[in-house]
């Protein structure tokens, strides 16, 4: 829920008046609180929107950690007071660029009818009666023995309590995230598919943590232990969400380690520029064909991004040369896996990707550089590349030939398979290209190099570029003769 930062920027007209709807329906859901003979627990309310007011302002924006106070909240007062609670934090929080008036009006407002609408939520699932049983529980074991436990006799317990507030969450979520689509379409004019659609399934998942939490808050704070108890619900929450921006921060650090590498060599060979990318997007498709996720196909992404940083050890001159190769400029050129071995030997992140970079010439006869590796002694990661590699070779357009359909790529791949290419994962290419099709113009951030490609996108190719060959990285490319 703190996307707001980078949806908020010089507002359209239609945006104003989104954003001014939003303000005056906050307002609307929490007049009821304000009004005279209003039954409200302001010591309560005035606690939690305190708590909540002083995390924002330590994480700087609305912070994750602290959604179960305003879950609390939702549970613990009638909908028009829990819809308070957020305020003072939204108003309160840093803002790090302008309009920071309308910022934090719209924090407030998008915060305020999320956490009505969880009210009401929980109310409806009568979450409240759930509750009022569960402190009878608790009443019960303190009284002296002998003596009957008070309170809602046949109320639903913590079973039916722990669904309604994890319902509430989710209510929550979708709200705050149906809310911030709004912005996102009449703001940065993006679409309603990728403002919402795109957005809901990662925004909703933290709230199956966050409703159980902000229940574990509820029943604390009316505890014989008071609020005190309740509020160290918040520091294990707290110290998870450090864990997560840490996690974050040294992800963004990792991405671009990867672009500095990436865009260093297409500087320096600016004949296949793009090149990379689209290899690591060709890798992914490959190996999620073979049944990789998470971490290793990732993996898999960046090594296909980062096969040829060995080329910055690679004279330049070689690498622009118009023309064939000589037999010592090859050889010097056959070098760049192993220079790009040892470009990335220190940076521990890469794993099984360093395997890729240097092996990823080698051929399964045996006949390949730089070790002359056969088989399965060529690592499955290096295996991959080797056909995504071949494959944008030569499907894109360079000096010395110019881009091949992509069924001919495909049956030329088929052709040496068993010779220079593993057959599995050539027939894994095969599969994930009837599936998606090829859609050539990624950049180093697009979505579709991590596999994602659009079902029926067409070959695009790229533009005609004048230069070196690259002819090392097609099928028959170690003879003489260049490609077939």
């Amino acid at each position: 829920m703190d996307g707001e930062e980078d949806t908020v920027r010089a507002l359209p007209h239609g945006a104003r008046a989104y954003v001014l709807c939003a303000v005056l329906a906050g307002a609307y859901c929490a007049a009821p609180a304000v009004r005279p003979g209003a039954a409200v627990p302001w010591a309560t309310t005035a606690l939690l929107a305190a708590v909540h007011a002083v995390g924002s302002r330590v994480r700087g924006r609305w912070p994750e950690w602290c959604s179960p106070v305003l879950l609390a909240g939702a549970f613990l007062l009638p909908p028009a007071a829990a819809a308070l609670v957020a305020v003072p934090g939204a108003l309160l929080a840093r803002v790090e660029r302008p309009p920071a008036g309308t910022r934090r009006a719209w924090r407030a407002a998008r915060l305020s009818l999320a956490v009505w609408a969880a009210s009401c939520a929980f109310a409806a699932l009568d979450g409240p009666g759930a509750l009022g049983a569960l402190w009878a529980l608790g009443d019960a074991a303190q009284a002296p023995a002998g003596q009957a436990p008070s309170g809602a006799t046949g109320a639903p317990g913590f079973p039916y309590a722990l669904a309604a507030a994890v319902a509430a969450a989710l209510v929550l979520g979708l709200t705050a995230t149906a809310l911030e689509g709004g912005v996102l379409v009449t703001a940065d004019r993006q679409s309603p598919r990728a403002a919402w659609w795109g957005r809901l399934p990662g925004s909703l998942a933290p709230y199956l943590v966050h409703g159980p939490a902000g229940l574990a808050m509820a029943v604390l704070w009316r505890s014989p232990y008071g609020p005190a108890a309740a509020l160290l619900v918040l520091l294990p929450m707290y110290v998870c969400a450090c864990g997560f921006v840490l996690y974050r921060r040294e992800s963004a650090a990792h991405q671009a380690t990867i672009r500095a590498l990436v865009q260093a060599v297409d500087i320096k060979d600016r004949y296949t520029r793009g090149h990379s990318e689209r290899v690591g997007r060709a890798s992914a498709m490959i190996a999620r064909e073979l049944g990789m996720s998470g971490d290793r196909l990732e993996a898999v992404r960046i090594a296909g991004i980062l096969h040829d940083v060995g080329k910055l050890g690679v004279p330049t001159r070689l690498l622009r040369k118009n023309g064939p190769l000589t037999p010592d400029e090859r050889r010097v050129i056959e070098l760049h896996p192993e220079y790009g071995d040892e470009m990335v030997r220190g940076i521990g992140f890469l794993g099984e990707a360093r395997a890729a970079i240097l092996h990823h010439h080698e051929r399964l006869d045996g006949s390949g550089y730089p070790y002359g590796l056969a088989g399965a002694q060529i690592p499955e990661f290096a295996r991959v590349v080797a056909v995504a590699d071949a494959f944008d070779a030569m499907t894109s357009t360079r000096t010395y030939s110019r881009a091949r359909p992509v069924p001919t790529a495909v049956e030329e791949l088929r052709r040496c398979a068993g010779s220079q290419f593993d057959p599995r994962m050539v027939r894994a290419l095969t599969r994930a290209l009837d599936r998606h099709g090829w859609h050539a113009a990624v950049t180093a951030d697009a979505p579709e190099e991590r596999g994602n490609v659009p079902p029926g996108a067409d070959l695009v190719p790229p533009l005609v570029r004048a230069g070196a060959p690259d002819a090392l990285d097609t099928p028959g490319a170690g003879t003489p003769g260049g490609a077939p």
